[in-house]
């Protein structure tokens, strides 16, 4: 199956696909993950995308197209992947479709996660990520043991740029100016299903699974 999984930053888009990894064995195909992957080894891409990712906006669809279509040519993608962060635009959702059907597949359903903005300022704003191994924590719903450091390898702990609550306020008018409307359009061709992002972890993940059996 190829699944597109739709939502604000912060709405657990991320958490829920690694789920589906475990449970599905479909590999969670994250733009952001390729992204930071491409910054931290400072290609060319990597520094280019990041000086859009620092300040809110959306990185370039040349950049985002360029990774998705090498990403998905690789051999553990040919039973299907999971799409978390990409499309994020009506162009690159056209763009999917166009490269998906030169291979004879198609992006088969979409899920739509539902939160208020509200609560996604809160989520993002107080997310920390260790410098060393990538673990992430929360200052008030999964803090550290130790204030500042992580349990896993003792490294420090940062905010992320766009973690910043200005750069999320910004990030979200870009959510909705640019990807909300890709609800109507996975809508339009029969694909769409929704759930309450703002539910238990576990709920969520129970409607997922029935979004994706439905």
């Amino acid at each position: 199956m190829i699944l597109v999984l739709l939502g604000p930053p912060g709405s657990g888009k991320g958490t829920q696909a690694k789920k589906l990894v475990t449970e599905r064995g479909w590999p969670q195909l994250s733009t952001g993950d390729m992204l930071r992957t491409a910054i931290g080894k400072g290609t060319a891409l990597g520094l280019e995308a990041k000086s859009y990712m620092d300040r809110g906006a959306l990185v370039p669809d040349s950049v985002v197209i360029g990774l998705i279509g090498e990403r998905t040519s690789q051999p553990d993608c040919r039973s299907g992947f999971i799409l978390d962060g990409f499309p994020r635009t009506i162009p690159q959702a056209e763009a999917l479709d166009q490269m998906l059907l030169g291979r004879g597949g198609q992006v088969e359903k979409a899920v739509l996660f539902e939160i208020d903005d509200s609560e996604l300022v809160s989520r993002l704003s107080g997310r920390r990520t260790c410098t060393k191994c990538g673990a992430m924590y929360h200052i008030q719903s999964a803090p550290p043991k130790k204030a500042g450091i992580c349990d896993s390898c003792g490294s420090s702990l940062i905010q992320r740029d766009d973690d910043q609550v200005d750069v999320i306020a910004k990030r979200l008018v870009v959510y909705h100016q640019q990807t909300a409307p890709l609800a109507e359009f996975y809508r339009k061709q029969g694909k769409l299903t929704s759930l309450d992002a703002s539910l238990p972890a576990n709920d969520v993940s129970q409607a997922l699974s029935r979004a994706i059996s439905g």
